[in-house]
């Protein structure tokens, strides 16, 4: 079944690399079909979507209009499959959801999520603590941030 939009993108703001990707899907938002829910804002709330923080913490996730949740390389595709027919993201979901390419995905996409807190953070996230990726958060009941 194909995702409803717009898209919840949930992410981790204190990560360089995730952060560069994400600020890459907003500067190229196909149709607004992409929303932004930084995991790391003073904001977010990850009981409110029913997960806890380690959950979101662990790999990506994205919600989709209707409410299910993908998460690891099935979040990527679900943003990618997002973007207009015929786009080199459109051709990415196509060449990663073929069969001998997926498990090789799905390994080093397991592999960054695992090691992903030996990356550089972002300035001024790492003198709260903020960088810890099992950190302590405080956490309002709005939903989450969204940017």
């Amino acid at each position: 079944m194909a995702s409803a939009y717009p898209l919840e993108i949930f992410y981790d703001g204190n990560c360089i690399v995730c952060s560069r990707e994400i600020d890459h899907y907003r500067r190229n938002n196909p149709e607004g079909r992409l929303m932004f829910i930084d995991i790391r804002a003073a904001s977010f709330d990850a009981q409110y979507y029913g997960k806890s923080n380690t959950d979101f913490l662990a790999r990506m996730h994205v919600r989709d209009a209707r409410g299910n949740f993908m998460s690891g390389v099935e979040a990527f595709l679900a943003i990618w499959r997002a973007y207009p027919s015929g786009s080199k993201y459109r051709l990415l979901a196509q060449l990663v959801s073929l069969p001998p390419i997926t498990p090789l995905i799905r390994i080093g996409y397991a592999l960054f999520a695992r090691y992903r807190h030996l990356l550089p953070k972002r300035k001024n996230d790492c003198a709260s603590n903020a960088c810890d990726l099992h950190a302590p958060h405080h956490h309002s009941k709005d939903g989450g941030k969204r940017l």
